[in-house]
């Protein structure tokens, strides 16, 4: 008995180092397809013989895809097959960036980025079938700390890699680069993912999906346009976000109504009510609002800036900035996940948040007269935001769904990191436009990180109404049956 139970534990040790060898590649393929044009957009601009706002669109349409896609493909990959679902956002991946590689002008790049986008939901499809491979609490904290932790950057050497190709071989090197990536994962996926599809059977609410993707989709272009204000006003564009703000909210009640009414639903209306689905939702909405834009917009840019910044070039500053910022949630991301099981994991995040205003408080206080503690505060960020409250909002997403639908909270909690991220650059950008009109820079800096820092408090507030998910958290008399 005792042999069958070692052989009986050896195999399923196997199966799940097999899994996430095969998770890992697909999140590094994704998130390196997200992050490593980074550097690389001048470039994709001169090559391609267009000005920086056009190249930068293909970045929105890539993350607004991505964003949609996310909102429907976990609750799918229920019905029809977890593996496959996987498997078709690698390939499709692959397809759109070889269309972006072969890009004889920008139109075709927009279409090949809006293809990658399908690989939006990776991460959180990732987390799901990791959950449903991994019963022990304790090791899936770990493991799903391990894969979040790529959602941050991959330890800071995306963008540096993407800068060196594009420097030496162009930017159409690393569409390539993102070919052998996706292939590679695709690979890895059909010979060691196992199938998993816990709703087979079931109808799939196509018109549920259109309400909700026409709703989030003209929220995210609403905030595009509303960005564009922040540098200079425009009728036309303050019509049109109004124009796609009223469309959202119109397209969501829509989507309310249908799914009260559906046989078998995207997600029950009672779900939506329920603390467990709004309150993790609203926190990270807060939370990427707050952070954001501060950790990848205003912080790099103030580095930067001859007056009133540190005068610092874009490679040195990403060498003290961003790269020990993605160093560090990578190393914390499976230390925060395996503590999450143990101490709870919304008090991990309360943790993690408390840490994040305290590094904004750096920020402010000493780092806008201090490059020293300006990297003292962003490393302090990678560490509790990056490193810890990133890798609990994923991970409450997963542990907190219903149970009957698995994949509707992952979906959604992966279009509030979008639209936080969105309201963050909108939001901040327009608050440093708006008070450095008043002619002192640094006070317009510093007011920023303060309105960051406001925003974060108040994500930290609405955590403290999301309820605590005792499944997946180890208590004493398990330790004690252990």
């Amino acid at each position: 008995m005792s042999t069958q139970n070692t052989a009986t534990t050896t195999s399923t040790r196997s199966n799940v180092t097999a899994l996430m060898v095969a998770l890992l590649a697909a999140c590094v393929a994704f998130q390196l397809n997200a992050s490593m044009l980074s550097p690389a957009l001048v470039t994709m601009g001169n090559e391609l013989q267009t000005d920086q706002a056009t190249i930068g669109l293909s970045q929105t349409w890539f993350f607004t895809a991505a964003a949609l896609f996310s909102l429907f493909l976990p609750r799918l990959s229920d019905i029809v097959g977890r593996k496959k679902i996987l498997l078709g956002m690698m390939v499709l991946m692959a397809v759109g960036s070889v269309i972006a590689a072969l890009a004889p002008d920008v139109t075709w790049l927009f279409v090949g980025r809006i293809i990658q986008g399908v690989s939006g939901p990776t991460v959180p499809l990732c987390l799901i079938m990791l959950r449903s491979a991994v019963t022990n609490n304790r090791k899936y904290g770990a493991l799903m700390g391990l894969i979040t932790a790529v959602n941050g950057g991959v330890a800071g050497v995306d963008s540096f890699v993407g800068g060196y190709f594009a420097e030496n071989f162009g930017f159409r090197s690393i569409f390539w680069l993102m070919v052998g990536l996706a292939v590679v994962a695709t690979l890895l996926v059909a010979f060691l993912a196992n199938e998993s599809k816990p709703a087979a059977g079931t109808t799939m609410d196509w018109l549920g999906v259109f309400f909700i993707v026409v709703a989030v989709g003209a929220v995210l272009t609403a905030l595009n346009e509303g960005a564009k204000l922040a540098s200079a006003f425009d009728g036309g564009t303050l019509a049109l976000a109004v124009g796609l703000t009223v469309i959202a909210v119109v397209a969501f009640a829509a989507f309310w109504a249908v799914e009260k009414r559906a046989k078998q639903p995207m997600v029950e209306t009672v779900h939506l009510r329920q603390r467990s689905t709004w309150a993790p939702l609203l926190t990270t909405t807060l939370t990427m609002t707050g952070i954001f834009a501060v950790v990848n917009g205003i912080v790099p840019a103030f580095v930067q800036a001859a007056d009133p910044g540190f005068g610092v070039g874009p490679t040195e500053m990403s060498l003290m900035i961003l790269t020990p910022y993605a160093l560090l949630g990578w190393v914390f991301g499976p230390i925060s996940g395996r503590l999450a099981p143990v101490l709870g994991y919304t008090k991990v995040l309360r943790i993690g948040l408390i840490g994040s205003l305290v590094a904004l408080a750096v920020i402010a206080l000493f780092g806008l007269n201090s490059l020293p503690m300006m990297i003292v505060g962003t490393a302090l960020l990678g560490i509790m935001y990056a490193g810890t409250v990133n890798i609990m909002l994923n991970g409450l997403g997963v542990v907190l769904s219903p149970k009957g639908n698995p994949g509707f909270l992952p979906g959604m909690n992966a279009g509030a990191f979008n639209l936080g991220a969105g309201l963050s650059f909108l939001v901040l950008p327009a608050v440093l436009v708006a008070t450095s009109a008043l002619g002192d820079a640094k006070a317009s800096y510093l007011t920023v990180v303060v309105v960051g820092f406001a925003i974060t408090f108040a994500a930290f507030t609405a955590s403290l109404l999301i309820p605590k998910p005792v499944d997946a958290e180890v208590h004493e008399d398990h330790e004690v049956a252990a």
